[in-house]
């Protein structure tokens, strides 16, 4: 196994095994209150509000990538405004393999995310030293997937640390759900209706 492969699947299993956000209030920008598992090497985070105000700016010059799983967009939706999907990790292609600890299909790093998101910039012109803002479920996976992309030389990535879904509520009549946070509740653009040629598919 290479040391790339080691890195990655140290990545996924510190993903397995961490433990979700507590509440971050919908708009807070105290990133030095950014929960551990949200906190990115390079510290670069935004709201979606400011995410979906970034784009719309610059639509051709900023790039904003969907980093959660061909499924969850499939059945939970996806950002509008998102130039692609390109997953961090994926389920294994039968969904086989049972993660107990977190009770769900097993996730693997995904070892074409940083290939694709490069093809994917190549497209629109942009380069490592684009502004690339990162959207995952919560702000966990965006955050290991903006280091991975630090690490690869990118300077200006952005991890949206509310997440598409945001995170659960701690209490109250809906405990447990997505409701907290995110760019749904945020009432930003998304839809159920995917658009085939931003989505990811295996090379």
């Amino acid at each position: 196994m290479t040391k790339l492969k080691y890195a990655l699947a140290g990545v996924a299993l510190s993903f397995s095994l961490a433990s979700f956000a507590a509440d971050w209030a919908p708009g807070t920008t105290t990133w030095s209150g950014l929960p551990d598992i949200k906190v990115t090497k390079l510290a670069l985070y935004l709201t979606p509000k400011q995410a979906f105000d970034m784009k719309k700016a610059n639509p051709k010059g900023v790039a904003l990538f969907d980093v959660r799983t061909r499924a969850e967009a499939m059945y939970v939706g996806m950002a509008t405004d998102a130039d692609a999907l390109v997953p961090f990790v994926e389920h294994p292609e039968l969904m086989s393999d049972w993660d107990e600890r977190r009770t769900m299909y097993k996730l693997d790093p995904n070892q074409d995310f940083v290939p694709e998101l490069e093809r994917r910039l190549a497209e629109m012109g942009l380069n490592k030293n684009a502004q690339i803002i990162l959207l995952c479920r919560s702000g966990d996976r965006s955050s290991k997937a903006a280091d991975r992309l630090q690490t690869a030389g990118y300077t200006q990535v952005f991890s949206v640390a509310e997440g598409f879904e945001g995170d659960r509520a701690s209490d109250g009549p809906k405990k447990g759900q997505r409701v907290v946070n995110g760019w749904k509740n945020a009432d930003l653009p998304w839809s159920y209706k995917l658009d085939k040629a931003k989505m990811y598919f295996p090379r």
